[in-house]
């Protein structure tokens, strides 16, 4: 599996102000990626806002895919759901799509056991063949432990590695500790530098390089396991100040808002914006305008 690397772009799924897919606009947003360097895709994850995607709009969004990049970049698929039976009907759809690999998030909304963690995923992997990512994102839904990802990699021969969105480094060095064949694909751009200090991964899903493509690739680039680069350096300082600017919206909402700033499709939310999202929303702008300079450069 070491194609599993790499810096690899969560992408927005844009939508319509009726909420239908903006299938212009996400292949736009797939040339234009493509077009500054990234290679590789993860689609319908949180930044693609995956509680919002039908079945249907999923085929379709993995045809768009398979059009745009016609092999110039591989994508992974979230098939994230709330049971294993949705799950698993979303699997079907990924499996005839040409993408690498599935991502797996844990059910959301009710709180669940380790124990029926590792029962969900393994009834998912075992229903299908491709290569599957488990996908740890405790922020918004079931949080996977250390050493669960580490039994379920060891035991299901099919989940290959971890796309890990937690914010801590924890569980890939744990997978690093025990020299296991594990993908380490992190997925917080907030740990990504102490990540590549360490040399605890094999590669990025970043929101960020969604939208600042230069700046993740350059990172990427730039000082893997040596912290003394001083290009290093300064790019994880910039990198940090953009994460603390998002970070005051919502996921995705700020890389929308940063995405409209680069000519991307005008920004839709899943609800009205109230009047301090607003306030916040033209501040990013403002901020982008000022720093536009400075989070372009290569």
């Amino acid at each position: 599996m070491e194609q599993l690397s790499g810096v690899y772009a969560a992408v927005l799924t844009p939508r319509t102000e009726a909420g239908d897919l903006d299938e212009a606009g996400f292949t736009r947003l797939l040339h234009w990626l493509v077009g500054k360097g990234i290679q590789g895709f993860a689609i319908n994850g949180a930044t693609g806002e995956l509680t919002r995607t039908t079945e249907d709009e999923l085929a379709r969004l993995m045809d768009l895919a398979a059009e745009a990049l016609r092999g110039q970049a591989s994508f992974l698929v979230g098939i994230g759901a709330a049971s294993a039976d949705a799950s698993v009907r979303l699997a079907r759809v990924a499996e005839h799509s040409g993408a690498e690999a599935m991502l797996l998030p844990m059910p959301c909304f009710f709180r669940y056991s380790q124990a029926d963690l590792k029962t969900f995923c393994t009834a998912v992997a075992g229903a299908v063949e491709m290569p599957v990512l488990l996908y740890n994102l405790p922020q918004f839904t079931n949080g996977l432990d250390p050493e669960t990802t580490v039994a379920l990699i060891t035991q299901c021969e099919n989940i290959v590695g971890i796309k890990d969105s937690s914010g801590s480094v924890e569980t890939v060095k744990l997978l690093t500790e025990r020299n296991t064949s594990a993908r380490r694909l992190i997925g917080n751009d907030a740990v990504l530098a102490s990540a590549m200090e360490q040399s605890l991964l094999d590669g990025v899903v970043s929101g960020v390089a969604c939208v600042l493509p230069e700046l993740i690739l350059t990172l990427y680039s730039s000082g893997f396991g040596d912290s003394s680069c001083t290009k290093f350096r300064e790019l994880s300082t910039v990198l940090a100040e953009v994460v603390e600017q998002l970070d005051a919206l919502p996921t995705p909402w700020g890389l929308k808002v940063l995405a409209e700033a680069r000519g991307m499709a005008p920004p839709t939310y899943p609800m009205p914006l109230a009047p301090e999202r607003q306030q916040q929303r033209e501040a990013l702008l403002a901020w982008f305008a000022a720093n536009r300079t400075r989070l372009l450069a290569e």
